[in-house]
Formats: C-alpha cells, structure tokens, sequence
C-alpha cells in the first residue's frame, strides 16, 4: 500500500486548470487505491472561512469527500494560505484536520508531518504576522466580517505577501537547519514531511549520529506534485497540467 502527500496547491479560480488537474488526480486509481491521503497545507490561494459560498469550496469539498467514500482516509493540516480552515468543512469534505507537528507512523517508520512555514525562522517579519494571525481573537474579528470583506482582505494579504516574497532573500524564506533539527529531537524521529518552501527535494543528514531524511513537497502552481511513501522509501513524482 501506499501513503500520498500533496501540498502547496494554491487552488484559485484565475488557474481553472490546476483545480481542474486536482479533481482529475483525486478521481485517479492512484489515490482511490492509496492506504491514505495527506494535505499538508496551502490548498487554496486564500480561505476566507467555512462559510464561502463560492464555487471553489465546493468543488474541493466534493472531490475530497469521493476519496473518502472510496475509502481512503484523508487528512489535512492548515497552511498559511488556509489557517481559518476549520472543522465545518472538514466534516462537508470528509477528512480529518490535523495540527502542525503531528507524528504519523508511516509503513513502519514515525514521521514528523508539518505544513513548514514554523521552520522558517530567519523570516522574522513573517514569523511575527503568523503569530497575529493564529490567534483565537484574531481569527474571530475577521470571520465576522461579511463575505465580501472578507473577499477584500484576502486579495490584500495576497498582495502584502507578494511584496514580502519579492523584496526578502530567498534563504531567509527557507527553512532554519537549526529549527529542522530541534523539531525533529522534540518529535523524536529521523524523518520529517512538509510542504510551504516549494523547494520539492529528499533530503538527508546526521542528526546526532543518525541518518535522517526531510522530504519538501512540491507546489502546484503550474503542475502537480505529489509523494509516494510506501515500505521501499519515499519518491516524489509530478503530474502534468493539461
């Protein structure tokens, strides 16, 4: 059997055929036949809360739901695009919501499952603004705003963020070794998941005397990425946009 991870999608409608390539995928023989399917986070270009009403949610819900009617678990843990993300749609969609530093024992092997945005902490403006974010009052002003406010402060946030990402060092935006290292002690394991870098790569180190592996998921932005963890390892594989 085989495990399958996804991340960073970034699902918008102004990319029709990402969201198209994603309903395709989750259709696909390859994961109605997985032991499970895990979304590390960054689905959506922006969630602006359970309650949308546009057409994107649904789509998204009815795909993720056929997996899981299938058979296949699906498991999902919120990014920095979808953190208002919460546990009404997980229950329209049929997966189960995860938090940021799960360990999932993998074919065998534990494995620390992160969206990956926490990693980066050389990026301390960003790191300030995710702290705001998350919080409970935060999270409650906002989701209290209508729709269409709503609508408005996420093209917002996506500008701010575009701005951020150009005009700061691409080192600083990726993850700390350090912070890779301390995350994976505390977990107590040799192998970390995560997506938020777009840097999709296997990589493999010494942490204290060990051989560890930490493996980046790709992003969606002009075609699929996916993992494959099985008993034999971990491969990453793209799909191709039509």
């Amino acid at each position: 059997m085989t495990t399958l991870f996804i991340a960073d999608l970034h699902l918008d409608p102004a990319r029709p055929q990402i969201t198209e390539l994603f309903e395709r995928y989750l259709a696909s023989d390859e994961v109605r036949q997985a032991d499970a399917l895990y979304i590390l986070g960054d689905l959506v270009e922006a969630w602006i809360g359970d309650d949308d009403d546009a057409e994107l949610p649904a789509r998204i819900a009815r795909a993720i739901r056929g997996v899981r009617d299938a058979g296949v678990p699906v498991y999902f843990m919120v990014g920095n695009r979808d953190f208002l993300l919460g546990q009404d749609f997980a229950n329209r969609a049929g997966f189960e919501l995860l938090d940021d530093g799960t360990v999932h024992t993998l074919h065998g092997q534990p494995t620390l499952l992160m969206h990956g945005d926490v990693l980066c902490t050389d990026d301390v403006a960003y790191q300030a603004v995710r702290q705001q974010v998350r919080t409970p009052q935060w999270q409650a002003q906002v989701l209290s705003m209508p729709l269409d406010a709503r609508r408005a402060f996420a093209a917002k946030a996506r500008e701010d963020s575009r701005a951020h990402t150009g005009s700061t060092m691409e080192t600083i935006m990726d993850v700390n070794a350090e912070a890779v290292a301390n995350a994976m002690r505390q977990a107590g394991v040799t192998r970390l998941i995560h997506g938020h870098t777009h840097r999709p790569a296997v990589h493999r180190f010494q942490l204290d005397g060990q051989t560890a592996e930490r493996i980046v998921l790709g992003d969606w932005y002009e075609h699929g990425s996916v993992l494959k963890v099985d008993a034999n390892g971990a491969t990453l594989h793209g799909l191709g946009a039509e």
